[in-house]
């Protein structure tokens, strides 16, 4: 009996890590382009940039596109991004001291607008009364 119960424990396992990995290969997708305005492109930028923009997608379920704008001018730098999925589009803007401390904040600001807007969306959607429905609560008045 304690074989059979390691055992289905062994399956069940295996069944939910190839659900988790499949729903991950289901999961909306970010296509990160960075440009590079009066600074010399480095790789390390770029990539943190992608890196820290992923992380966006866990909140949208569909695809989505984010281009981010990096330039500098002097001692300031300055960042924007414009994010879109679907009709959903979403921009900021930050200046900073730093290109890294810029991507972060820019990270941060759109990951709160993503959140506030689909908590609005969420609430606003109620559902239709259907025909039964509708009908039950007309004879009760």
């Amino acid at each position: 009996m304690n074989q059979k119960a390691a055992k289905g424990k062994a399956t069940r396992k295996t069944a939910r890590t190839t659900k988790t990995a499949a729903r991950r290969a289901q999961q909306a997708q970010t296509v990160v382009t960075v440009t590079f305005r009066h600074v010399e492109p480095t790789e390390a930028i770029r990539l943190y940039a992608e890196k820290k923009l992923a992380h966006v997608s866990k909140l949208l379920k569909r695809p989505c596109e984010a281009h981010v704008i990096l330039t500098v001018d002097k001692y300031r730098q300055h960042g924007e991004v414009t994010l879109k999925s679907g009709r959903l589009s979403v921009t900021a803007e930050e200046e900073t001291k730093d290109l890294y401390s810029v991507i972060d904040l820019l990270t941060d600001k759109v990951s709160r607008q993503l959140k506030k807007t689909i908590g609005k969306r969420n609430t606003r959607h109620t559902r239709a009364l259907s025909t039964g429905e509708a009908g039950a609560a007309a004879e009760e008045l």
